[in-house]
């Protein structure tokens, strides 16, 4: 990693975090992983990262979230939007699905100074607004990497946080599905938010999530939302 040179932005934003944070407030207390314990659903999230190989888009796991109608939250960067045009405005027609940023072109957020963390974070989110007319509001750093700069940075612009408490492990080659699925299945509670891909490098994935839809969710009686929809939720429905 490499050293971060003091600007004067950086020191701003260091200087906010100082006023901001006391001995008993955590670091990083703006960043959400999870939502309210009361709450019967879980957040199904897609990560967008740009791929080298493929077509960075898994079509029958959409397939199978659109066919169903399954809520979903997607968090695109800015080079994977760049080549998937017709897909992101696919995505911004359905009603069940919500949209979210991962940064211009999947940076190590921590190892860059609060300028350059900042055009990295705001990339996607002008684009969004500038050519598809949408307000994106949650971001979720590549890597899921950051820093006190990040969680300032993204105050400063007005979006939210968004993390997760169960990382599904998709992208990993040497998981078998059934060992995806299991990981999931026995973590996933009440509030959960749950982070896939939804790039192509979770070959797995759209078994995992079938499987997840038809038996996991149904048996805790879970249903999926998406993030707001999980933040917004407060107590179990009658």
């Amino acid at each position: 990693m490499r050293r971060l040179v003091p600007t004067r932005a950086l020191l701003y934003l260091l200087s906010l975090i100082a006023l901001e944070l006391t001995p008993s407030t955590p670091s990083f207390a703006q960043v959400i992983t999870a939502g309210s314990p009361r709450c019967p659903g879980v957040a199904l999230t897609f990560d967008l990262c740009p791929v080298r190989k493929g077509s960075g888009y898994d079509q029958p796991l959409m397939d199978y979230l659109i066919t169903h109608r399954i809520p979903a939250t997607f968090f695109m960067s800015g080079k994977w939007m760049a080549k998937h045009e017709s897909e992101v405005e696919q995505l911004l027609g359905l009603d069940f699905f919500e949209i979210g940023t991962h940064g211009d072109v999947h940076a190590h957020l921590p190892m860059h100074d609060a300028d350059e963390q900042r055009t990295e974070i705001l990339g996607p989110v002008t684009l969004l607004q500038e050519h598809y007319g949408h307000q994106a509001r949650l971001f979720r750093p590549p890597y899921g990497e950051y820093n006190d700069v990040t969680v300032a940075v993204v105050k400063l612009l007005g979006l939210q946080f968004i993390q997760w408490n169960i990382e599904s492990g998709d992208p990993d080659p040497t998981l078998s599905a059934e060992q995806i699925f299991t990981r999931v299945s026995k973590r996933a509670k009440p509030g959960s938010i749950i982070v896939f891909h939804a790039n192509g490098k979770g070959k797995q994935t759209r078994q995992v999530i079938e499987r997840l839809t038809r038996e996991t969710l149904p048996a805790k009686k879970l249903r999926p939302m998406t993030v707001n929809e999980l933040l917004d939720c407060t107590s179990q429905t009658p």
